[in-house]
This record gives C-alpha cells, structure tokens and sequence, in this order.
C-alpha cells in the first residue's frame, strides 16, 4: 500500500561521520595544517601585505598591526566552532591564506567551508584549488552527505568561486544577518555525497600535470569539468 503521507527516503546505514581534526592534509602543490597564531600569525599577515580587500566580505580585519591579527587568531582558532587550517603554497614555499570548517553537523551529515582567505598570490592558483579539493574531499570521505558554501550575495568573486568547484547553486536568504553593520543577504551552495565521485573525477583530471602546458596554462578549465554535476547553476554571475 503506497504511504498517503510523502516522506523522505530511509537513508540505509546511515551514521554520524567523525568531527574535523586538526591533522594536516598534503596534496601535489599545498599542504594544509592546523592554524596557529604563533606559528603562522606574522608568516600571513606579511603575505596579505595590508591588501584590506581580502577582509571586505568577513566578519573580522583588516587588522592595522600584526600584533592585532595574532591576537585575532589566536582567539578564533581557540573557538569550537571553527576549525581553521594554514595553506601552504609548496610552489611557491610560502604560505598565502586560511581556511576552516564551521557550522559542523555530524548528526545531520552537513558541514561548512568557510571563513576564507587568501593573499592576492595565492589567488587563481593550482595551489589555492587543490586546498578547496582537499577539504572537500576529506568531508565526503568522513562520511558527510552535505557540503556548504555560503558567502555574501554582493562577493561575486566567492559566488563564482563556489560554481567553479562544483557547488550547486541554492538560492539567497535575504537579510540573513548584518556583518560590520552593514545588511548582507547570503547565498547558499552546495554539493552531497552523490555528487562527490564526479566531481572527485573532475577535481582529479584538472589537477593533473597533463591539463597544463609548459607555460603553465590549463587545457581544460575546472567550470567546465563540473558543469554536468552542477544541479542548478547561479543566475547572478557570468558564466
């Protein structure tokens, strides 16, 4: 007898995936490890070279002294909520930015990535995008069915971010919250655990050696690779 009441399907053996650890991930061209104010404080904010930019869209920065910005890390990475990694540029031998997980669920399956930042020589990099590869796919590996992207709606170089990794565009929540005091509505992306073996692919065939001439230029572009996993694509940003 078919059920008059819809509800969703039984998910089979399903369990709760483990917390984010601070252990480092290690990838071709970056390595991520725990963020430590003491040991990478002053390293990042010299990278960041007072570019105010990259803090237009975060809750906290810019920071005037390298002094504020150790004491501004030293506080947040001592929060539950975050989980916040260091990227190191192994081309380059220098780190150029952060990154965390927040808003982790284990009971629903669902985790954030976010509260990210990265100097302007570290942007547009195979290194910055192996990082996102890297967290993305430590969190579908663990076992999470959800992975989220959110950023504010006016931060069109984060909107087109998410696309290009694969993230299906959600939708905004209007006047979602109020950040330096100003109103920010959110967008909202997101990939899950069935999109995860194409995208795994595609992150895979980009990052290769082979999608790169001598010069250091990519054959086939990574929005191009995820279009077809993509659910829905984002109506406010050029393609």
């Amino acid at each position: 007898m078919t059920d008059p009441r819809p509800r969703g399907p039984i998910v089979e053996g399903w369990a709760p995936p483990p917390a984010p650890a601070h252990t480092s991930m290690e990838g071709a061209h970056v390595r991520l490890e725990a963020l430590d104010a003491a040991r990478h404080a002053a390293l990042l904010f010299q990278a960041f070279d007072g570019d105010d930019t990259v803090w237009d869209y975060m809750p906290a920065g810019p920071f005037a002294a390298s002094s504020q910005f150790h004491r501004w890390m030293r506080d947040i990475t001592a929060s539950p909520d975050y989980v916040f990694y260091a990227i190191y540029d192994k081309n380059r031998e220098a780190y150029g930015g952060f990154a965390s997980y927040l808003r982790v669920q284990p009971a629903a399956g669902s985790i954030e990535v976010g509260y990210i930042a990265m100097a302007p020589q570290l942007q547009r990099t195979i290194a910055a995008t192996e990082a996102m590869y890297l967290m993305m796919a430590w969190a579908f590996r663990a076992g999470y069915r959800r992975y989220e992207w959110k950023c504010d709606a006016l931060n069109a170089p984060s909107r087109r971010a998410a696309q290009r990794l694969g993230l299906s565009y959600e939708g905004i929540f209007r006047q979602a919250t109020v950040v330096k005091g100003r109103n920010r509505d959110t967008a909202w992306f997101a990939a899950i655990d069935k999109d995860w073996p194409a995208l795994d692919e595609a992150f895979r065939l980009w990052l290769d050696d082979s999608n790169f001439d001598a010069g250091g230029r990519q054959k086939s572009s990574l929005s191009d690779l995820t279009r077809l996993v993509r659910v829905t694509d984002d109506p406010g940003i050029s393609p």
